[in-house]
């Protein structure tokens, strides 16, 4: 059996995916290990993992709180600048203390969150496998695919190609400082040096949580790139407590934030006045932004949480009104749950044209929430079968895409061969 690290960013929508993979890997007999700020600690012993910690001089117990709050109360570029800021703090701190801390461990190969751009470097130093991790929207730049924190539908004429290059050109020049990070202990560490992006990923295998389905036309992916779908088992989840003799047995919308750009309070005010009038129980989850009682009094319909048991709920419901985070978006699909987007930061627009572009929901711009507008779209989305029918879709290619026991596979073939996995 193969003792294996993980590397990823402290926040909910990469922890959930990656201790998931952990808890598939480690029910088939192999140790693993999270590696991370102490904050991360909660997730990975609730899933059953052990956990290592790193950086605690920078980020002592409670840090993770007030980093949330101030992304939280961000949207659109100053968030984006701001995740860029802390980003190469975070690859600072690992490439200075992930490398003791797994040998230490006796790490024999690691699952690296593609956030976390500086573990490939890690792994290369210490001579062990890697593996990529998509959790989020997939990295991976090709010109004919926009940038994944923009809005921007796929188009393949010449305008188009004319306006990703420039987004690329932008995100390049905000992600420059940590390149330069990695570009020095490569260096150091007497490390071939990598010219983009792109090369800092796994040539043995890279997974992400789509499925290819759920990704614009792709045509310069590597030969080891999985659609795998997405990694959620409610075995591996910390549990939530909920009220469920409150919901009524109407139709269920869920509406949720996530758990970072979740501070903007009056968005789930205006999701409750919009959802006034329809024969439905809106459940809203605070995902750890507020306090139910920091909102003021909402329609007397509307059941509000600090946090939900997602999985469970999504079950129930008929709509899910979302920031487009990556895991939701694909756990209301999995449920085949068409939904209504407010993307607010990060790969949230991204995601959002997704749904647009497969019809599994609309998208309201942060910048367009009003009352009214919502009103339209969650009656639209509600109303017209299209939407059902194409989340529907999108469950069944979920369904085939394999999950996280193709993932574990994959990674457990990786270990065996020591070569690539190619589709």
């Amino acid at each position: 059996m193969t003792h294996f690290g993980i590397l990823c960013p402290t926040a909910s929508g990469h922890l959930n995916p990656m201790t998931t993979l952990g808890y598939e890997l480690m029910s088939r007999g192999h140790h693993v290990t999270l590696f991370g700020i102490v904050d991360s600690q909660p997730k990975a012993l609730a899933t059953g993992l052990n956990f290592w910690a790193i950086g605690e001089s920078e980020f002592p117990i409670g840090a993770t709180a007030q980093l949330m709050k101030r992304r939280g109360e961000l949207s659109g570029l100053a968030a984006l600048r701001y995740n860029f800021s802390l980003a190469k703090q975070d690859v600072s701190v690992s490439l200075r203390d992930s490398p003791i801390a797994l040998k230490s461990a006796g790490v024999e190969a690691l699952l690296v969150d593609q956030v976390s751009i500086e573990g490939g470097t890690v792994a290369e130093f210490l001579n062990i496998p890697f593996i990529s991790v998509c959790s989020a929207l997939l990295f991976n730049r090709e010109e004919g695919v926009p940038p994944i924190f923009t809005h921007w539908g796929y188009d393949t004429g010449w305008r188009a190609i004319i306006r990703n290059r420039t987004g690329y050109a932008f995100s390049s020049l905000l992600a420059q400082p940590i390149l330069d990070v990695i570009a020095e202990y490569r260096k150091k560490w007497n490390l071939p040096s990598k010219s983009t992006g792109n090369d800092l990923y796994s040539q043995l295998a890279q997974l992400s949580q789509q499925p290819a389905e759920f990704e614009f036309p792709r045509k310069e992916l590597p030969q080891c790139f999985h659609f795998t779908g997405p990694y959620s088992n409610p075995a591996s989840r910390e549990h939530v407590s909920f009220p469920y003799e409150k919901l009524t047995g109407q139709p269920l919308i869920y509406a949720s934030m996530g758990t970072i750009q979740n501070r903007l309070l009056w968005i789930f005010e205006r999701i409750a006045e919009a959802c006034v009038g329809l024969n439905a129980q809106l459940v809203i989850a605070l995902g750890g932004g507020a306090t139910p009682e920091s909102l003021p009094e909402l329609p007397r319909n509307t059941l509000v949480v600090g946090y939900a048991p997602q999985l469970e709920l999504l079950q129930k419901a008929t709509l899910t009104i979302t920031h487009a985070g990556m895991n939701t978006t694909l756990e209301s699909l999995s449920n085949g749950v068409p939904m209504v987007a407010i993307p607010i930061a990060n790969d949230q627009p991204g995601v959002a044209a997704r749904i647009a572009w497969t019809g599994t929901g609309e998208v309201v711009s942060l910048g367009k929430v009003s009352v009214k507008r919502l009103q339209k779209a969650i009656r639209q989305v509600l109303t017209e079968d299209s939407y059902k029918q194409n989340a529907l879709r999108l469950q069944e290619a979920i369904r085939r895409s394999g999950g996280v026991s193709r993932a574990a596979d994959i990674v457990e073939q990786v270990v065996s061969t020591g070569k690539p996995v190619v589709c």
